[in-house]
């Protein structure tokens, strides 16, 4: 059983309340980048493409057994450090806690503030993208 999301929203939380500033939250996130379990090439297509991105950023979802299980890919450091955050929050749980997730873990690290307007878009832009997938899966099991 994976750990709930709201567990992981407080581990990510206090882990970024060790870093004293932002430049060293940044390096992190990037860092967080780096182990993003990557989307295949053949799947970083345009359908796969987030809209309101300003870079650009893949993302697939599969259903197993039960749990939605995300990966990703983006052109950007950043932007691939924050789709690896939440994945992180997100990947292996069901889609209905996916979709009721409040994600209130972004307001409490401050990452929304410390973006520019077009990166703060496309977080929204993922979140809501990986909540679609969330509901699509949902309705396809409970018609199964």
């Amino acid at each position: 059983m994976s750990d709930s999301i709201q567990k992981i929203e407080d581990e990510i939380v206090e882990e970024f309340e060790f870093f004293p500033d932002w430049m060293e939250k940044y390096e992190h996130i990037i860092d967080l980048g780096k182990n993003l379990p990557l989307i295949d090439s053949e799947r970083k297509i345009d359908e796969n493409l987030i809209k309101g991105c300003q870079s650009q950023v893949w993302l697939d979802a599969e259903l197993n057994e039960d749990c939605i299980s995300y990966k990703a890919d983006s052109d950007a450091v950043i932007t691939k450090g924050i789709i690896a955050l939440m994945i992180r929050v997100l990947n292996g749980q069901k889609p209905e806690d996916i979709v009721k997730a409040d994600l209130s873990f972004i307001d409490k690290i401050g990452l929304k503030e410390h973006l520019s307007p077009t990166r703060s878009n496309g977080l929204v832009s993922m979140i809501k993208q990986m909540k679609l997938y969330a509901v699509a899966f949902q309705a396809k099991t409970q018609q199964s």
